[in-house]
């Protein structure tokens, strides 16, 4: 039944005492309102945005943070900003763990913060990792665009190489299961540059993001290596299946697997757990939602073809 609340105004004039009264009837906020039992803060996306800040400085030094960073001093450079990366990161890997947390056992506190640090080391420990793989992006980037004039244009003005720092910064927090923080770190690119990247999406060496606005791939999508994509792609599930409770099931594989050397041109839309095998050019505005076979064309259809 509709909920006559909207109408207790309704044709008077309220007193603002009379509007608080409102707003904190349980009946109102309790499906919107977070409170964990152990008074932990939520997740701070501030405090992200720091520290993705300070990673992308360690990531491609100069260009991010101290511009005039030099060989010399590298270590100092890399090692503050790594110092504060790490309390950062801990605290809000804790933060994260307490929002999911549905346990009510006193005294699990400390395991969680214990476990968050250590989380936010086996993290750092990946950064030599994520700079291979974003070299690898930019210089995809930079030889798939005839209108860049230099890598390091990649670097600093490409919405897809920003978009793909955070993405590889959040998929690995989500490989480690840390819980929503790499979420709220692709969204905040996701904000940013209108590319919307899952942190769970594995994607591959050199991947090129052209343009990139509207460009959105899923939880579960697999790109491989040397792939290319252009502004509006989506690569989206088809279908959400449902338990005995209605209830969508979570997890299970249900976006497309694009294989190595794949072309997909703007404003295709590719759904489910299909397979654009090696090698494919998939045309502009073209719709798929079954596999393709490796070294394929598919373009949309002209006027007058049977």
């Amino acid at each position: 039944m509709p909920d006559d609340s909207r109408n207790e105004f309704k044709g008077e004039t309220p007193s603002l005492k009379a509007v608080i009264k409102e707003l904190c009837r349980p009946a109102s906020y309790e499906a919107v309102y977070h409170r964990h039992w152990q008074e932990v803060p939520m997740p701070s996306g501030e405090a992200l945005a720091e520290m993705v800040e300070r990673l992308r400085a360690v990531l491609f030094p100069g260009y991010y943070g101290d511009s005039e960073v030099t060989p010399e001093s590298m270590g100092w450079h890399v090692g503050a900003h790594l110092d504060a990366v790490f309390r950062i990161l801990a605290e809000q890997i804790k933060r994260g763990t307490c929002f999911v947390c549905d346990r009510e056992e006193v005294g699990q506190c400390a395991d969680c913060e214990a476990k968050a640090r250590n989380l936010a080391l086996r993290f750092l420990a990946r950064l030599p990792h994520i700079r291979e793989m974003l070299a690898g992006d930019v210089s995809a980037a930079y030889e798939g665009d005839p209108a860049a004039k230099s890598p390091g244009e990649t670097i600093y003005c490409y919405p897809s190489i920003w978009a793909l720092t955070n993405q590889r910064i959040a998929h690995e927090l989500h490989e480690l299961g840390v819980a929503i923080i790499p979420r709220i770190i692709t969204e905040l690119a996701h904000s940013r540059t209108g590319i919307d990247i899952h942190p769970g999406a594995r994607i591959g060496r050199r991947f090129f993001i052209d343009h990139g606005t509207g460009v959105v791939i899923g939880e579960t999508a697999v790109i491989g290596d040397n792939v290319r994509l252009y502004q509006g792609v989506t690569l989206g599930a088809k279908s959400f299946p449902k338990d005995e409770k209605g209830n969508p099931i979570k997890g299970i594989p249900r976006h497309p697997i694009v294989e190595d050397e794949v072309i997909i041109y703007s404003g295709a839309t590719i759904l489910g757990r299909v397979t654009i095998g090696k090698g494919s050019v998939i045309g502009g505005n073209v719709w798929l939602t079954s596999d393709v076979p490796p070294g394929s064309k598919v373009i949309q259809r002209q006027d007058g073809e049977g």
